[in-house]
């Protein structure tokens, strides 16, 4: 067991016929007290110090294991998110692309539609123009035949003789 302070103090040393000067020692050993207690403290201190930085080692490897762990769940997180979102993007490009055929397919049904209908108003044009020309023609040859003539004398007379049954 190691000397304490105390006990170089109080230690007593046996007298022998011209032995050493007793105040000497005991000055001596008054400093080897001193330097001892100062060696003592230090050591206490630096023990102390070292339970200290133990500690905190401790504290700081727990705050890394946890760092390192929430950086791992961070990681898979992220890389769960972005394989999330790239299923929601192919997802949302096949329906868009669903989307862009329905679209196209209700725009050719309407173009097809549409240009039905163009060729059946075509059609009813040309019906339309033809009847209203042989509508002008007969109208034209009534015009131009003679029956206008006879009708118009016939008339003639028919107001002529009517006017003198009147006078």
């Amino acid at each position: 067991m190691p000397l304490t302070p105390l006990d170089i103090h109080n230690k007593e040393f046996a007298r022998g016929f011209r032995g050493y000067d007793e105040d000497e020692v005991n000055d001596f050993l008054d400093q080897v007290i001193k330097d001892y207690e100062l060696v003592i403290r230090e050591k206490k201190e630096l023990f102390d110090r070292v339970n200290e930085l133990e500690e905190k080692l401790s504290h700081f490897s727990n705050i890394e294991t946890t760092l390192n762990k929430s950086i791992l769940i961070a990681q898979e997180t992220a890389e769960e998110v972005k394989r999330n979102a790239e299923k929601e993007a192919k997802l949302i490009i096949k329906e868009s692309e669903k989307n862009a055929d329905r679209i196209i397919n209700e725009a050719l049904s309407k173009s097809r539609k549409i240009a039905l209908e163009i060729e059946e108003l075509k059609k009813q044009a040309a019906v339309y123009r033809t009847r209203f020309k042989m509508l002008l023609e007969a109208q034209l040859e009534m015009l131009s035949n003679d029956d206008w003539d006879d009708l118009s004398g016939q008339y003639a007379n028919d107001a002529s003789e009517a006017y003198e049954n009147y006078e």
